[in-house]
């Protein structure tokens, strides 16, 4: 079974009851006031393209990729469905976004995770991807909740 992954609307009702979980893991598993995830508005922003993951039209994960300036871009609201985690999609759609930022001519794309055991397998992926830990970017800072990532593109 093929993926198709593409710009979607984020304003769908299946992209909203998946944003709805992603959201509602996110607040379970990370204190308040450190919960980073975009709602309905942030995905909503100019600088943000969402994107979905169907499997035979139905959608199996999400992801966005921010502009933060014209060389940086940022990975968001990640969320690949629970009963297809494994399957590659996660793996696929970090390669899309990443082949995207390359297309816009990015020279790293970074992303925010959460230190929490519930987001370590996330972690695995992006360093398996190449990504590696960094400094606090953008409006995230220092704290025990949070990790910041990076990948160079290698484009000049």
């Amino acid at each position: 079974m093929a993926l198709t992954i593409a710009v979607d609307d984020p304003l769908a009702g299946d992209v909203q009851e998946l944003l709805a979980v992603h959201l509602a893991f996110a607040n379970e598993v990370t204190p308040e006031g450190h919960v980073h995830a975009l709602g309905m508005d942030g995905l909503l922003e100019p600088a943000v393209t969402f994107f979905s993951v169907r499997r035979d039209g139905e959608l199996v994960g999400m992801g966005a990729l921010k502009q933060l300036d014209e060389n940086h871009g940022e990975l968001k609201s990640m969320h690949v469905k629970q009963d297809v985690r494994r399957d590659g999609v996660g793996r696929a759609l970090v390669e899309y976004l990443l082949a995207e930022a390359r297309a816009r001519g990015y020279a790293r794309v970074s992303l925010e995770t959460g230190t929490y055991p519930a987001f370590a397998a996330g972690r695995a992926l992006y360093e398996t991807m190449g990504f590696t830990v960094c400094p606090p970017f953008a409006r995230y800072w220092e704290n025990p909740h949070s990790v910041c990532m990076t990948i160079e593109l290698g484009i000049p």
